[in-house]
C-alpha cells in the first residue's frame, strides 16, 4: 500500500510539473520557449507573467489545449530585441516555468508573484490598496497624508483610467523602519486616506484596504482593483465614441465548436498580452486555443474561450461586457502624456513635495511607479495636463528646473503608448470567422500571406 501511494505521488508530480523546452535553433530572430503541462485554469497567465516579469518581449506564439493537456509556444526576445543567449537567464526561465516559482494556488489568485520575483523585500512592509475618483492633485494629497502620519513610501504603483484611480502603496513606519502593526494606527491611516480619496464628488465611494504585501502580483492586483471599481463603464457617450475608435475588439461565437472567439487588434506595446490574458482569466474564462503576434507596430491576438463550465458566451449583454472589460484592460497603460524619471536620495516627504510641484505647475499624474533601493528613490511618472491631454513643455521644463536637472529628467525615448485609429483596411472584415485559420497560420510564420 505504501509503495502504491508513493507511485501515485510520483505520477501526480509528473502530471502537474510543466515540461519546458528552450530552443535557439528553430528561429533566426527569437528564442522559442515551449511549455507542456496538464491543463488547469490560469496556466497561460502564469507563463505570460513569468516571461513578462523577466523583462522579455513576446513577439508571437500560440496555445492549444487537447483534453487534459496544454501547450504554450512563445517566440521571445530581450529588451533590445535580441535572442536570449545568457545561460543564467535561460536557466531561470526554465526553473520558473518548470515549477519552482509556481504553486497549486498561484494560478488561481495571482499569489506569490511580485514583479521582481523577490517577495522578501516586501514582507516587512504594510500594503495599502486605494481606489476612488481621480482628480488633479489627488496623488500629492495622498502622499502628504502618508508623510504626516509618519509613513515612508517604499514602493508604489498608480494607475488611472476613465476618471478612476487605483493604487498599491507599500509603506513602513518612519521611525522603526518596520511594518505598521498597531491596529488603531492602521485604522487611522485608512480613514484619513479614505477621506482624501472621497473628496466632494465621489458618487461610487472610495475604498482603502490594508492587504498582505506578498499576496498578489502587483499589476494583476491593479487590474482586479479597477475591474471591481467598474472603470470599464464609460462616463459619457462622447468618451466611449472617442476611445473605442482607438482599438478593435471583437467577440463572436463559433457555434459548431462551442467556442467564443475573442479578437484584439491595436497598436503594440509592452505587457499588452499580459493585460488581455489577465482580464480573461480574472473574468473566469478558460482559454483553450489562441494565437498572438505583431505586424509592424500592430498587435493581433485571438483566443478561443469558454466558461469554466465549458459553455461559450451566451448573451449579447455578456458579449458587450467582455468587450468593455478588455478595452479597459488595454487602455489602462495607454494614458496620454509624458514620462518623467526621478532619481535622487530618498528622504521623508519626498513624494509629497515632488507631486505637489507637479500640481502647482498644472501637471496631473496619470500613472506612476515608485521604488526605493538602498536609500535611493527611483521613480517614474506619466504626467498630463489637468484635462488629461499632453502637457505644455513649458510646464515640464519648469518642474525640472524646480526639482533639479540632475534629479528629474524627461525621457523622450520612452514616451507613453497611445493608440491610433486603425486604417479602413485594417478595420474592414478583420474579425470574420472565415479568415481565422489563414491569419493564424500567417502570424505563426507558416505561410507567407493570409490574403
Amino acid at each position: 500500500m505504501e509503495l502504491a501511494d508513493e507511485y501515485q505521488k510520483l505520477v501526480n508530480r509528473m502530471m502537474n510539473t510543466p515540461r519546458v523546452v528552450i530552443d535557439n535553433a528553430v528561429c533566426a530572430t527569437a528564442t522559442v520557449v515551449r511549455v507542456n503541462s496538464a491543463r488547469k485554469h490560469g496556466m497561460l497567465l502564469e507563463a505570460v507573467q513569468v516571461l513578462t516579469d523577466l523583462g522579455l518581449t513576446i513577439q508571437k506564439g500560440y496555445i492549444s489545449s487537447d483534453g487534459r493537456w496544454f501547450m504554450d509556444v512563445f517566440h521571445v526576445v530581450d529588451g533590445r530585441g535580441h535572442k536570449l543567449l545568457d545561460p543564467t537567464l535561460l536557466s531561470r526561465i526554465e526553473r520558473s516555468l518548470g515549477g519552482e516559482a509556481w504553486s497549486s494556488s498561484s494560478a488561481e489568485d495571482g499569489s506569490n508573484n511580485h514583479d521582481d520575483g523577490d517577495d522578501g523585500g516586501l514582507a516587512g512592509l504594510t500594503a495599502l490598496e486605494l481606489t476612488g475618483t481621480d482628480r488633479p492633485g489627488l496623488l500629492s494629497e495622498v502622499f502628504a497624508v502618508l508623510r504626516d502620519l509618519e509613513c515612508d513610501v517604499v514602493e508604489a504603483k498608480v494607475w488611472t483610467h476613465n476618471g478612476r484611480i487605483a493604487s498599491l502603496i507599500f509603506v513602513k513606519d518612519h521611525d522603526s523602519g518596520s511594518l505598521i502593526a498597531d491596529a488603531h494606527r492602521v485604522h487611522r491611516i485608512e480613514g484619513r486616506l479614505r477621506n482624501v480619496l472621497s473628496g466632494d464628488h465621489d458618487v461610487r465611494g472610495a475604498k482603502t484596504t490594508v492587504a498582505s504585501p506578498t499576496m498578489t502580483h502587483s499589476d494583476r492586483r491593479l487590474h482586479q482593483l479597477m475591474f471591481a471599481d467598474r472603470d470599464y463603464e464609460r462616463v459619457s457617450s462622447n468618451e466611449a465614441s472617442s476611445s473605442s475608435s482607438k482599438l478593435l475588439i471583437s467577440v463572436q461565437n463559433w457555434t459548431e465548436r462551442g467556442y467564443s472567439v475573442v479578437s484584439v487588434q491595436c497598436r503594440d506595446r509592452p505587457k499588452l498580452l499580459f493585460d488581455v490574458v489577465c482580464t480573461l482569466t480574472d473574468m473566469e474564462y478558460v482559454v483553450f486555443h489562441g494565437t498572438f503576434g505583431t505586424d509592424a507596430d500592430r498587435a493581433y491576438q485571438e483566443f478561443y474561450i469558454r466558461h469554466m463550465d465549458g459553455s461559450p458566451i451566451s448573451s449579447e449583454a455578456e458579449r458587450q461586457r467582455v468587450i468593455q472589460c478588455l478595452q479597459a484592460a488595454v487602455e489602462r497603460r495607454a494614458s496620454e502624456g509624458m514620462r518623467l524619471e526621478l532619481s535622487m536620495p530618498d528622504r521623508k516627504g519626498l513624494l509629497a513635495d515632488v507631486t505637489r510641484t507637479f500640481r502647482e505647475n498644472g501637471l496631473s499624474v496619470t500613472r506612476a511607479e515608485i521604488t526605493t533601493k538602498s536609500g535611493e528613490a527611483k521613480n517614474e511618472f506619466c504626467v498630463a495636463d489637468t484635462n488629461g491631454q499632453p502637457p505644455d513643455r513649458r510646464a515640464i521644463h519648469a518642474v525640472i528646473e524646480w526639482i533639479g536637472k540632475d534629479h528629474l529628467k524627461l525621457n523622450e525615448q520612452r514616451m507613453v503608448w497611445s493608440f491610433q485609429d486603425p486604417s479602413p483596411e485594417e478595420a474592414a472584415g478583420v474579425f470574420s470567422l472565415g479568415n481565422l485559420v489563414m491569419r493564424n497560420l500567417y502570424y505563426l510564420g507558416l505561410i507567407k500571406s493570409c490574403s
